[in-house]
């Protein structure tokens, strides 16, 4: 369960910044051959070339964007297996099933049920 939500804080924490997910939206658009130069990156997205590297150094470190050498370029795509897995870490994070809870009030808190009692006694007096 740990290991899992690390792993959802840091894809999170990735695409927070909003050029970043508007680079990520960008290379997902692209087809598998093709792919784009860091240059060709700044100019769609109105950034600077460093910038654009930058953000290509984060997505890289979480494996959601990889790299192909082409001649002096090195050309960037997005790794479809990643966004898939990156979908279902979204969901996991955000699952609204009916699950058994992990902990609840009644465990932690020492004076839960004379706070609920003294509710019920109120809420019946009204």
């Amino acid at each position: 369960m740990r290991e899992k939500t690390e792993e959802q804080a840091a894809v999170f924490s990735a695409l927070s910044d909003p050029t970043r997910l508007k680079l990520v939206k960008l290379l997902c658009r692209q087809r598998d051959p093709d792919a784009l130069c860091v240059n060709a990156l700044a100019c769609l997205l109105g950034v600077t070339q460093s910038a654009v590297s930058q953000h290509l150094r984060i997505l890289k470190a979480i494996g959601l964007v990889k790299g192909e050498r082409r001649g002096y370029h090195i050309h960037y795509y997005v790794n479809r297996d990643k966004v898939k897995d990156c979908l279902r870490l979204l969901s996991a994070a955000l699952s609204l099933e009916d699950s058994p809870p992990e902990a609840s009030c009644e465990s932690y808190c020492p004076d839960w049920n004379k706070t609920t009692a003294k509710k019920r006694k109120t809420n019946r007096r009204t």
